[in-house]
């Protein structure tokens, strides 16, 4: 049997022509590919089924606009602590404020309240509820919203002969929103803070 001699093919030596043109091939398979490209996302985002509404880029209520139900005279209030989450499930976000008057020493009795967004654009937030009114004479420690529950540690007195910079009460209080209102859920109260 004979050996037949194969012709050398054109393709399998590389000249400067071939690889000028592979690279002319390739950088228009990549510009093509970038205006083929999808549009930028405009979709918003949404819970996954039954966990509740969208989710929404609505800014929380700033605390600090607005007018909180404390008698301080003319101190003033502060807002010690804030935060925030979706506590009714409706996607839009509220603020649960820490609020007391403004005191030179001691101790002031805190509010916990729970802003939502102004009825009107441009109107302060609205104060929808009072989780702990001052006249429960009590203070907040640890403080927390998570998962639409808020979570606090509240620090009291178990009469009036306790002096008021040493609280002997301690009780952890959870609230949640449930059938149209906020129900209170507490811990055992621990004596000797």
């Amino acid at each position: 049997m004979q050996n037949a001699a194969v012709p050398e093919l054109a393709h399998t030596h590389a000249r400067p022509l071939h690889w000028i043109a592979t690279a002319t091939a390739m950088a228009g398979v990549v510009a093509l590919a970038g205006f083929l490209t999808p549009d930028a996302a405009t979709a918003s985002q949404t819970a996954a089924p039954g966990a509740g509404a969208p989710l929404t880029t609505v800014a929380a209520p700033d605390p600090g606009t607005v007018t909180y139900p404390l008698d301080c005279g003319n101190v003033g209030t502060v807002v010690e602590k804030q935060a925030t989450g979706d506590l009714d499930g409706d996607g839009v976000p509220e603020t649960v404020a820490v609020v007391h008057c403004k005191a030179g020493g001691g101790t002031p009795p805190h509010g916990v309240y729970v802003l939502t967004r102004p009825a009107l654009k441009g109107a302060p937030p609205r104060l929808v509820a009072t989780l702990l009114d001052p006249e429960d004479r009590r203070t907040v420690t640890d403080f927390a919203v998570h998962d639409g529950v808020v979570a606090a540690t509240l620090l009291g007195y178990s009469s009036d002969d306790v002096p008021r910079f040493r609280p002997d009460v301690r009780q952890d209080v959870k609230w949640r929103w449930r059938g149209g209102k906020f129900v209170r859920s507490t811990g055992a109260a621990a004596r000797g803070v």
